[in-house]
């Protein structure tokens, strides 16, 4: 049976249908998976031992009467064709061979057939009649099956029809019958089933949008985009545009016209339809919109999915296009638009035309719209003649950088490739270069034929070196060789220096320090200095580059929270202008992290998720949004999903060579595994953490902070030596790099772990405690609540239940004030371990137990209630219950019961 993908709460709402008797009618688009559904609901009806009647016509079977009902009659067992009467019995054999009935046969006598046939494999098991395609069913067969389910065959008799439309599967039903649509996947599910198949990560987001979340479209598109560069448009294989083309095949000659205007239109409304010349356009786009061609959004129009406009643009002669060009120019509100579409009706060379779109896109550009400035330069240099070739280069260059900073990279890559493939001057085949470069994002480890030419190019030009070693720095951080990367970041920063480029200089020198902290330089903070004081302005889209974005991040390594958050937000509010996207993912991800560390478990989750949308919509690598996802995850969600997410992040990482964000994923994944209980795989992910750690060159343990979490898991295991010489390793570069006092919380946490697990409880609380305090000083709930479990954990072992009960309820109010779904879930197991011996076989619920041992304790009821987060008058009330289970009528008898079966 195939691995199905966010289908299950379709399938288990389809299963209680069909429970219940009657029908079940599915429809949606070609390609949405109804068959597979189907195959799975019959393949398990199979295994509950019922008589399964499949039917799937073909297209051309919808002229050969009675072929359904004769492929059905082949699948039903001889005796129940056996227990038929001789007049039936004749009839079905001559269907089942492939005759239709003789003439005179009379209509009532061919229609009982089928519900006397199955009533009689009823009576033998339920019967599940399975019809996919039902559309291609002849006439025919669909009239006598609509008989015998109008004639309510019974619970034991089901029916499952697929069909394009709503409406006629429901006809091949018995009552009663539920509807149901076939929806498009999310995007995460999606990204399963391409991941399942082979396909890199970073390519779900954009076949998800050019499929519309279609399973057949997207394994299509995703196969003929293969590993082809990521800005390149994904080509249309056959299978995609035959599926296309038999949806727009079923419109209407009028409808299909007024689509074919809404495809050629830039921003299609049905106000421009109109003004177009589509006097019918509304009760056409209706038709299409029922037809799930398109979706309307008050005015806007929008195909889903989007090749249906690119196929039916692909597939209109050239005269009739240019037609509809001229009538969008005359309907046009816009100057530019209008531009727009009177030079689309011809590719012809016009040095006037060209001359005017460039004119149009200088104008565009100055007002900061980006990526129309980028597709008028590119239409210019379409149009330009031999005569203006250096103009032409000129404009390609242009709207290649304007298109990457307006978040168009098909248009950019298109641009750059133009420019490389001509005869252009190094410096423009240096700039081309450079927008490839940075299209390839987190895949920059796969570049570099294009870095090596544009070394070349670039000679001893430092204007060119400047941006070109500044991405050979960005690549050797990405792929772990922070000695390459630092060599680069100095080449970087004295070109740009010489060539007076203060912004790509700040960007060498923020790199820089990035990686001295790393490697546990203590010159990174002089670096940093250096970069800040520069007179250096990154545009949004480059503000992660540079040096405020690196002192936000170090606020952030060095529990700054305060000043982090504050910095981040002041970016934000410059990065949300960033139209390529990136610098606006990774503000969001350090706001996320900001967040978790604070205590502000929903908030981090809510900024992590925004990160990972804008990721997803620009078409960036999911590797480091996904680290962040789980983080939060981990924090606020919950652990099964914080490991899924890891688990990509991981895959994603591993497939674009980004060996920073693969040990960072690495680092959530051994958490959440620890933390779900399995020890020792989580010990196995972090020893290889630990392991390129060391390959790459880290030294900072603030930066990952993963050596606590190991040094735990260790002890867990036993393995108490190795435990406790990871964290002296992670101290001695502590007190080399003079990191923040909060790692000395980390690490004495961790210590107490490995203390209590040796035996050593007394050192273990001293130790924890210490930590809970500093992380109250730091303003760190979660953190702090984690050291009160450990110091619960370790009462625990010295027998202290009072303590240890004190301490776990402390954690869980902290926990729960935080929102940390996941460690309040983990606290309250530990608590009710602790206070489960509290006459466990009288039924007292897990609040009774904790006010009971709380009582046992010598506490008051306001203490209780202040402590639980309850009224006075709900523990008094709840006190009551507690007397009446255990037979007890005041405090001091129930003190006594429950210190006579606490634990000692």
């Amino acid at each position: 049976m195939p691995t199905l993908y966010g289908r299950e709460p379709l399938l288990a709402a389809i299963e209680a249908r069909l429970a219940a008797g009657g029908g079940v009618a599915l429809y949606g688009p070609p390609g949405i998976g109804r068959s597979v559904l189907l195959d799975t609901v019959a393949d398990t009806a199979v295994a509950r031992g019922e008589l399964v009647l499949r039917l799937r016509p073909a297209r051309g079977e919808r002229a050969l009467s009675y072929a359904g009902v004769a492929d059905l009659a082949r699948q039903v067992p001889a005796d129940a064709v056996a227990a038929l009467a001789p007049a039936p019995r004749h009839l079905l054999a001559a269907l089942r061979q492939g005759r239709p009935p003789r003439t005179g046969v009379p209509a009532l006598a061919r229609r009982l057939v089928l519900p006397e046939l199955l009533a009689h494999c009823a009576r033998q098991s339920p019967v599940l009649l399975v019809l996919d395609d039902a559309q291609w069913l002849d006439p025919e067969s669909a009239e006598l099956i609509g008989f015998a389910m109008r004639r309510r065959p019974g619970a034991r008799i089901r029916v499952i029809a697929a069909d394009l439309r709503r409406g006629r599967g429901a006809r091949l039903c018995p009552s009663p019958i539920a509807e149901i649509e076939v929806p498009p996947l999310a995007q995460d599910d999606l990204t399963a089933l391409l991941e399942a198949r082979g396909l890199p990560c970073r390519a779900a987001s954009r076949l998800h949008e050019a499929s519309a979340g279609n399973p057949f479209l997207a394994l299509a598109l995703g196969g003929a985009a293969g590993s082809g560069s990521v800005w390149r448009p994904t080509p249309l294989p056959e299978t995609a545009r035959a599926l296309a083309r038999e949806r727009l095949h079923s419109l209407g000659a009028d409808v299909t016209a007024t689509l074919l205007v809404a495809a050629l239109a830039t921003e299609p409304t049905v106000t421009l339809l109109l003004r177009a010349g589509r006097d019918d356009a509304v009760r056409e786009l209706r038709l299409a919109a029922a037809a799930g061609i398109v979706t309307l959004s008050g005015e806007a129009i929008r195909f889903t999915p989007p090749l249906l406009a690119r196929v039916l643009a692909d597939e209109t002669p050239a005269a009739d296009r240019a037609r509809v060009h001229a009538a969008l120019a005359e309907a046009a509100f816009d100057p530019v638009e209008a531009l727009r579409q009177r030079a689309l009706r011809t590719v012809r060379p016009d040095p006037a035309v060209a001359g005017g779109l460039a004119e149009a896109a200088r104008r565009c550009a100055d007002r900061g719209n980006d990526r129309t400035a980028a597709e008028l330069y590119l239409l210019a240099a379409d149009r330009c003649p031999h005569s203006l070739a250096a103009e032409r280069l000129d404009w390609l260059v242009t709207a290649a950088r304007t298109a990457l900073t307006g978040g168009a990279p098909a248009l950019a890559g298109r641009a750059a490739e133009a420019v490389i493939a001509a005869d252009a001057p190094a410096g423009h085949r240096v700039r081309a270069r450079v927008v490839l470069l940075d299209l390839a994002g987190q895949g920059l480890a796969e570049m570099g034929e294009t870095f090596a030419a544009a070394l070349a190019e670039a000679g001893d030009d430092p204007a060119l070196l400047a941006p070109v070693r500044l991405r050979l720095t960005w690549q050797a951080f990405l792929t772990g060789d922070p000695d390459r990367a630092a060599a680069e970041a100095r080449q970087s920063e004295r070109a740009a220096r010489s060539a007076g480029d203060p912004t790509t200089e700040a960007m060498a020198l923020s790199a820089l320090a990035q990686i001295q902290r790393m490697r546990g330089e203590p010159e990174w903070r002089a670096t940093l200095d250096r970069a800040l004081a520069l007179p250096a302005a990154p545009a949004p889209d480059w503000l992660h580059y540079g040096p405020q974005y690196m002192a936000a991040r170090f606020a952030l390594f060095d529990d700054r929270l305060d000043e982090a958050r504050a910095d981040l937000l002041a970016l934000l509010a410059v990065a949300e202008h960033d139209r390529i996207g990136e610098a606006r993912v990774e503000v969001l991800r350090s706001l996320s992290e900001v967040a978790t560390r604070a205590g502000r478990c929903q908030e981090a989750l809510r900024y992590a998720h925004r990160a990972v949308r804008a990721a997803q919509d620009a078409g960036l690598s999911p590797g480091p949004t996904w680290y962040t996802a789980a983080v939060a995850e981990l924090a606020g969600g919950s652990l099964a999903t914080a490991a899924a997410i890891a688990r990509r992040g991981i895959r994603a990482s591993e497939q674009e060579g980004d060996g920073l964000y693969l040990r960072r994923n690495l680092h959530a994944l051994g958490q959440a595994e620890l933390r779900a209980g399995d020890t020792r795989a989580g010990v196995s992910i972090l020893r290889r953490l630990r392991d390129l750690e060391a390959d790459s060159g880290s030294a900072d343990p603030m930066i990952v902070r993963w050596h606590a979490d190991l040094a735990g898991g260790l002890a867990a295991l036993g393995e108490h030596a190795e435990a406790a010489a990871t964290l002296a390793r992670a101290r001695a570069a502590a007190e080399r790099l003079g990191s923040s006092p909060a790692l000395a919380g980390y690490l004495d946490r961790a210590a107490a772990i490995v203390h209590s697990e040796s035996g050593q409880a007394d050192s273990a609380v001293e130790l924890s405690t210490a930590a809970a305090r500093l992380f109250e000083d730091l303003r760190q709930p979660v953190e702090q609540a984690h050291a009160l479990l450990v110091i619960g954990g370790a009462e625990r072992r010295r027998r202290r239940y009072a303590a240890a009960r004190l301490a776990i309820g402390a954690a869980l109010a902290l926990f729960m004030a935080a929102d940390a779904r996941p460690w309040t879930e983990e606290t309250e197991r530990a608590l009710a371990r602790t206070e489960g011996s509290v006459a466990p076989d009288r039924g007292l619920t897990t609040t009774e137990q904790r006010i009971a041992a709380m009582v046992r304790d010598g506490a008051s009821n306001r203490e209780i209630a202040n402590r639980l987060y309850l009224s006075v008058k709900t523990v008094e009330a709840t006190l009551t219950r507690v007397y009446r289970k255990l037979g007890v009528r005041s405090r001091t008898q129930l003190a006594l019961v429950a210190e006579l079966t606490s634990p000692h």
